[in-house]
């Protein structure tokens, strides 16, 4: 282990053993800055951009505490969306090899007998959304006499105010010596002053630049074209080969429209959004992982905290509301210092605020167009 990997020192060997084999170097900012205080049993509060490893920041030192030979869960983690507990119980199943450490997934519209199973196994770790977690909690399913510590990842989307209060009572549920650690990519005042009520001097860690979206190996384009021609150079960026997107989307009305719109085209694309079935939402996650369809329509909130290897482009079909919006979109692509290209189709007013963004970042989002197929430089069409 290198100098640079001091971080990990302190670890477990079974820890450090699966971090070499991941191929993993130098653990990033927030992991060097969070690991050694969750080590030390400090309550944390951290932000950190999208694609900066806040999974593993937390992941490592929870793993770590956790006694294998006590039956009982010792660690719950919340997340906002299923997608993103079943994301995190693949990333501990992984991080736990040989540890003999188990984990189990509590989610809404899920089999409720399939979990009361799950839990009559004694996993140490329970990742979960909120609602099915407290609802087992009240229901005396789910012991939480020996959590030591509680987990809140994309800490912003659950300490919105209507899942605050339920988000508090599984906090107040476990021991009163408990760790509480929150991460997410952007923290606004409102939701650190809610972390804060949760938390016991809690040290607050702000990472702002950090393999983001401005990494050089990131390209940020844009199409100009009136709101109703949109469609048509989604259709041409489909068509590039290669191409695994993401494509933003505002609402889920707009979302059905823009794929029944594709369809009809016979552009075939995977969506995901809220109102799908746990079954529908999964299957269309896997053909887009797998490539079996090369777009996959989002709404910013079926998105959040998704880490979907090898996503080539984010498109911004509709123009982000705000900045932080932007950079939770964008974040999804150009991982950890791999190429990306984030394309926005924008009118000549959401151009503007394209610009003062990339003023922002410290990036100069360059215009495209469509040329044999291709994406040229304008003056490539003259």
């Amino acid at each position: 282990m290198s100098e640079n990997q001091s971080t990990l020192t302190h670890l477990k060997t079974f820890l450090q053993d699966n971090w070499n084999n991941a191929g993993f170097n130098e653990p990033t900012s927030v992991q060097q800055a969070t690991i050694p205080l969750i080590l030390e049993g400090k309550d944390v509060i951290a932000e950190s951009p999208t694609g900066t490893g806040k999974t593993l920041a937390y992941l490592l030192p929870v793993l770590n505490k956790i006694d294998p030979a006590k039956k009982n869960p010792q660690a719950v983690i919340l997340a906002s969306s299923q997608e993103l507990v079943m994301q995190v119980l693949s990333e501990i199943q992984k991080w736990a090899d040989g540890s003999g450490i188990t984990s189990a997934s509590l989610i809404g519209g899920a089999s409720l007998k399939r979990q009361l199973e799950k839990l009559k196994k004694s996993p140490q770790i329970i990742v979960g959304t909120p609602g099915r977690t407290l609802e087992l909690i009240k229901q005396k399913k789910l012991k939480m006499h020996e959590v030591k510590t509680v987990v809140l990842d994309e800490g912003d989307q659950l300490l919105v105010p209507e899942h605050r209060g339920t988000v508090s009572n599984i906090i107040k549920s476990t021991l009163s010596e408990r760790q509480v650690l929150l991460f997410s990519a952007t923290l606004p005042q409102e939701t650190e002053q809610a972390a804060r009520d949760l938390v016991k001097e809690p040290k607050l860690i702000a990472i702002k630049k950090d393999e983001t979206i401005t990494s050089a190996a990131v390209d940020h384009i844009y199409f100009i074209t009136e709101p109703r021609e949109k469609i048509k150079v989604l259709e041409r960026l489909s068509r590039i080969s290669g191409i695994k997107a993401l494509v933003f989307i505002k609402d889920i009305g707009t979302l059905t429209v823009t794929h029944e719109k594709l369809s009809y085209n016979r552009v075939e694309a995977g969506l995901l959004h809220s109102d799908l079935t746990k079954v529908e939402r999964q299957a269309y996650l896997n053909r887009f992982r797998e490539g079996t369809v090369s777009l996959l329509l989002v709404t910013d909130v079926a998105a959040r905290g998704l880490d979907i290897k090898g996503v080539t482009h984010v498109v911004h079909f509709d123009f982000p509301k705000d900045y932080t919006q932007y950079v939770h979109r964008s974040g999804r692509t150009g991982r950890f210092g791999a190429e990306g290209t984030v394309a926005s189709i924008v009118s000549d007013r959401e151009l503007r605020e394209l610009k003062k963004y990339g003023k922002e970042l410290g990036f100069t989002p360059q215009e495209k167009t469509f040329y044999g197929g291709n994406v040229v430089d304008p003056e490539k069409r003259r």
